[in-house]
């Protein structure tokens, strides 16, 4: 399996990320692994993304992430140009507190 995974460092703080969560509430994201959400010293985010498939990645970020962010943002008058640039990482290993785990 050839697992998809990055860092994004993103221009909004915790606050905002709470309304895109909420904006988002329980929608399914079929292959997604794990979304850490990470405070930086500055009170940006890092996120850390690791998902099974590239096409659901592309798929959910189009029917759930980017209408959420979208809307919080304008609401914010916070404007972008275009999604921050993302790196990816090279996932090994993936495990779970069951024990299990999903090699990359």
């Amino acid at each position: 399996m050839s697992l998809r995974a990055w860092t994004q460092e993103v221009p909004i703080g915790p606050p905002a990320y709470a309304e895109i969560t909420e904006r988002m509430a329980d929608a399914k994201m079929p292959d997604l692994l794990v979304h850490l959400a990470i405070e930086q010293d500055d009170g940006t985010l890092r996120y850390i993304d690791v998902w099974e498939s590239e096409d659901a990645c592309d798929a959910a970020f189009e029917a759930v992430v980017h209408p959420a962010v979208h809307l919080v943002l304008a609401q914010r008058n916070v404007q972008v140009q275009g999604e921050p640039p993302r790196t990816p990482l090279r996932v090994i290993d993936v495990r779970f507190a069951d024990g299990t785990s999903v090699r990359g």
